[in-house]
């Protein structure tokens, strides 16, 4: 699987965030509490969710599936005039990524050992320390086998 590589603007993001680890993967509590309140947040620019994750830097130059790492539930927003109560704002910073069309179910990891295990060490790239996140678009069904999402990776060049 290739990837496209894109720049990204800058996003203004609304949303709720979790820390967890990969041990104590919480994603559903944060998708469950977001869902039934995203309807209240103006100023949408798509329909698209953004899940994004916020990693230390050192996250994946010591990696322990115990390191602990901000998880957020977002929808990408033109200003933030009117954020709802007990929501948050993050502006993502723009930049060069690796966009990865993924189709298969939200719970496959081999995606991510993929990307980590053989493109990115094979490619002309690293890892940069911005956000990672994935567009969570109209094709997007958890725990679906047919899911279509988009995952961004930041990267540099090496």
């Amino acid at each position: 699987m290739k990837p496209r590589i894109e720049t990204s603007s800058e996003k203004k993001l609304v949303g709720k965030k979790l820390t967890m680890s990969f041990d104590e993967y919480n994603v559903s509590e944060l998708w469950k509490h977001f869902m039934p309140r995203r309807k209240e947040i103006a100023n949408n620019l798509t329909n698209d969710l953004i899940s994004m994750t916020v990693y230390k830097p050192t996250h994946f130059e010591d990696f322990k599936t115990t390191n602990k790492f901000t998880k957020w539930a977002t929808i990408e927003v033109s200003n933030f005039d009117k954020v709802p109560n007990e929501m948050e704002t993050f502006i993502l910073p723009g930049g060069l990524y690796a966009v990865f069309d993924y189709k298969g179910l939200n719970t496959d990891h081999s995606i991510y050992e993929y990307i980590f295990g053989t493109w990115l060490p094979s490619s002309e790239y690293g890892l940069d320390d911005r956000p990672h996140f994935e567009i969570l678009g109209d094709k997007y069904k958890s725990n679906d086998p047919l899911s279509e999402e988009e995952i961004w990776i930041p990267i540099k060049t090496k």
